[in-house]
């Protein structure tokens, strides 16, 4: 599923492409004709991220909610485009641009009063400038629950998935199964700060990177990681090879239904 990074920036990408111009929508797949009937031809007003769920805002006539859940995919082309699958839930389509969703968890038509209702169930996210991770540390400062399974709740932070999770932890040093409770506020801020500074790196490069100047390859002599995902990163996919800082074995067990990664050497208890 992809993290919140990726959303922030379908969110510009649909803004730079769309905003303040009349826009095509029709859904070839079905699925959302009859909303697309009601929005073709008026003007994308303006685009939004909220954790992983993106937003597109056609001023009185609704909001585009979309959520890529696992298999959800957005591409985008140049006009003219070309003739649609029918696999395609949306198409928007401009002048100049095309945009196609296929597979979406969510796509609907939603009114302001529901735009806010999401919002609400949601918890703050790194990404947006008016989140400060208050409203996150005096839910996580209170619970018994893991910090690696807080850190997954989207009604507690939106946006963190299975990558950040794993690697902010690593990074601070931090046992993925401290409870929220025996978090010190220092390491709190520290967290949040860090994760507001790597999610906007993926933002701009739209790929996760999460280790320092002095762990990459290039600085340590050793050989760039090959994912699927890309990036270079401390633990995350990375059981039982070696950890980049200590040497000892990379683990993994499931928590909080996805694979968590950790080194129990440099995230001692």
């Amino acid at each position: 599923m992809p993290e919140g990074h990726t959303i922030h920036r379908l969110a510009a990408d649909h803004h730079d492409r769309f905003a303040g111009r009349p826009v095509r929508v029709s859904s070839p797949q079905g699925k959302f004709s009859g909303s697309a009937a009601l929005l073709d031809g008026r003007v994308l007003a303006e685009t939004e991220a909220h954790g992983k769920h993106l937003l597109l805002g056609f001023g009185d006539s609704g909001w585009i909610h979309i959520h890529l859940g696992l298999f959800g995919k957005v591409g985008f082309g140049d006009a003219p485009a070309p003739p649609p699958t029918d696999t395609v839930r949306l198409r928007l389509a401009s002048g100049t641009a095309y945009m196609d969703l296929r597979g979406p968890t969510t796509c609907a038509l939603i009114t302001d009063p529901e735009k806010q209702a999401i919002h609400e169930r949601l918890g703050q996210d790194p990404l947006r400038p008016e989140d400060d991770g208050e409203q996150a540390w005096a839910r996580i400062s209170r619970s018994r629950t893991t910090i690696a399974a807080l850190l997954m709740d989207q009604k507690v932070i939106a946006g963190v998935g299975n990558v950040y999770r794993a690697e902010v932890l690593f990074r601070h040093g931090i046992d993925p199964y401290r409870a929220g409770k025996d978090l010190t506020r220092r390491e709190w801020d520290a967290i949040w700060a860090d994760l507001v500074a790597l999610m906007r790196e993926g933002v701009r490069n739209n790929r996760i990177d999460t280790v320092r100047p002095e762990h990459t390859p290039e600085a340590m002599g050793r050989p760039p990681r090959v994912d699927d995902h890309g990036g270079e990163v401390y633990v995350y996919r990375r059981a039982a090879m070696p950890c980049h800082l200590c040497g000892g074995e990379i683990r993994t067990t499931p928590l909080a239904a996805r694979n968590l990664f950790w080194c129990p050497g440099c995230q001692r208890r």
